[in-house]
């Protein structure tokens, strides 16, 4: 059964896609970080026998194709690896044939790809739940532990600060529009021309309303100043390999290192997504130090996953 504070937040989320941060309003993320705690601490159980959940990963993966192998085994469902490379997709099979077949055979889609369009098209034709497993605009089920992190640290979120620092890419921009439905003071400090989308950054202030405030700066110390929370991420993302060296040099100065660890609020914590490349975008000290819980971070991506799953698939 459903807690009693938890039913109305939930209910009807069964059978639902969760491609965008977006998707959920403020109550049900609030109410799936509840779910993931609970899952966290073994006060909740579930049970998704004979249920089957499907990796489409076009990009490389180690977190969230573990994390989502594990919480499906954890709720006694299991998962299977469709790899597009041995399926009939790398042979070009449309897509809509795929997911309408895929649907037939398992009970949901975590996909792993470039382009949210293709994200969307998955969602579009199937006729089960999928899931953003990372495109090159959302990570929201990485938003989704980054913020179950920064509650474990500090009790609640409302009025908290988070501060990212780097390149405005997608987990930047799930950072903003989960931040917002929390009530989370989000500031994304980048060099010119690494901005987020200005359109997710309009989104998320529109989601924000006057709860929270949604912030851009061009400077890393006025990012970081008394924030609660300090994130970075590499400086090229998976496609962008190409651009590491001119990337490199537009970021310097941008490393996540002690310096910009001083300037934040006495109690902050460190979070990174990883894979991180220590001495780039954050230094061997800060994310090895006292304030660090990127290894926690890490960790809830397997309980939010199964807070998910267990929403979309009805086993609350």
């Amino acid at each position: 059964m459903v807690d009693a504070g938890r039913p109305h937040a939930l209910a009807g989320l069964k059978g639902s896609d969760y491609l965008s941060a977006a998707d959920l309003d403020g109550a049900q993320t609030e109410a799936l970080l509840d779910l993931a705690a609970d899952f966290k601490a073994g006060r909740r159980r579930s049970d998704l026998n004979g249920r089957t959940l499907g990796l489409i990963f076009t990009k490389a993966s180690t977190r969230t194709r573990v994390s989502f192998t594990v919480a499906m085994a954890r709720l006694g469902g299991q998962t299977i690896d469709l790899d597009p490379a041995a399926t009939q997709l790398g042979r070009g099979e449309p897509l809509a044939d795929t997911a309408r077949v895929l649907s037939r055979y398992v009970d949901a889609l975590a996909v792993r790809t470039f382009a949210q369009t293709e994200l969307e098209d998955y969602a579009h034709w199937a006729t089960i739940p999928v899931i953003n497993a990372l495109t090159d605009q959302e990570h929201p089920c990485q938003a989704l532990a980054d913020y179950l992190t920064l509650r474990d640290a500090f009790g609640q979120l409302a009025g908290l600060t988070l501060a990212y620092v780097g390149d405005g890419n997608n987990v930047a921009h799930s950072l903003l529009l989960c931040g917002a439905l929390l009530g989370v003071n989000v500031r994304v400090g980048c060099p010119p021309g690494f901005e987020p989308d200005p359109r997710m950054v309009e989104q998320a202030r529109a989601l924000a309303g006057d709860r929270c405030a949604i912030t851009l700066t061009a400077d890393p110390l006025s990012a970081v100043r008394g924030a609660h929370a300090l994130y970075t991420d590499v400086w090229a993302s998976m496609g962008q390999e190409e651009e590491q060296s001119r990337r490199e040099e537009a970021f310097r100065g941008w490393c996540l290192d002690e310096t910009l660890l001083s300037e934040a609020d006495s109690r902050a914590i460190v979070l990174h997504c990883l894979p991180a490349h220590r001495g780039e975008e954050i230094s061997a000290g800060v994310i090895e130090g006292a304030s660090s819980q990127v290894f926690n971070q890490a960790e809830n991506r397997l309980h939010v996953q199964q807070a998910l799953l267990a929403t979309l698939l009805g086993g609350l």
